[in-house]
């Protein structure tokens, strides 16, 4: 948590599953149960360094999971410090890529959507859904054959890469 006057910015919504922590198929319910987690390779360092410039936050449409499961997986990993809110789909009441998931968060956050950034690894729902409602996007994914950017987002094939895209 964040102890002195601080002036981010903007914000960084992270999707958690396959952005942030791994997704195991094998593995079902909470992730706050499973008996295995992993972070993304780079994940924790980039909210290391971003944390110093950026509000942080989750932005999920996880099924299984609430705000304080989510908190209890990212814990297990030492993710959770690093991160200011975190927004769910049982929060919320609608999933990415509609536009009241966004709205939710931005007027939650009191922000405009120019000060937001969108970083997942679904191009439809992570990055189509977050430029539709005026905010960038980073699209994490390892990929070769597909473009590096379009409007209103770009590509990144690792964690590592995000805090040199901003």
């Amino acid at each position: 948590m964040r102890t002195s006057p601080f002036q981010p910015k903007g914000c960084i919504l992270f999707d958690w599953g396959d952005t942030l922590m791994r997704v195991f198929q094998e593995y079902s319910g909470p992730m706050k149960d499973w008996p295995r987690v992993e972070a993304v390779p780079g994940a924790a360092a980039a909210l290391a360094v971003l944390h110093d410039d950026w509000l942080l936050a989750v932005a999920t449409n996880a099924a299984d999971s609430d705000e304080a499961d989510i908190r209890s997986a990212l814990r297990r990993l030492d993710l959770e410090r690093w991160l200011d809110r975190v927004y769910c789909y049982k929060k919320i009441g609608f999933k990415k890529p509609s536009p009241e998931f966004f709205r939710f968060i931005l007027d939650d956050l009191r922000l405009s959507p120019n000060r937001a950034v969108m970083v997942g690894d679904d191009f439809e729902n992570d990055v189509l859904g977050a430029i539709r409602c005026g905010m960038q996007a980073v699209w994490l994914h390892p990929g070769e054959a597909e473009p590096s950017q379009g409007q209103g987002w770009q590509r990144i094939r690792c964690m590592d890469e995000l805090p040199g895209s901003l």
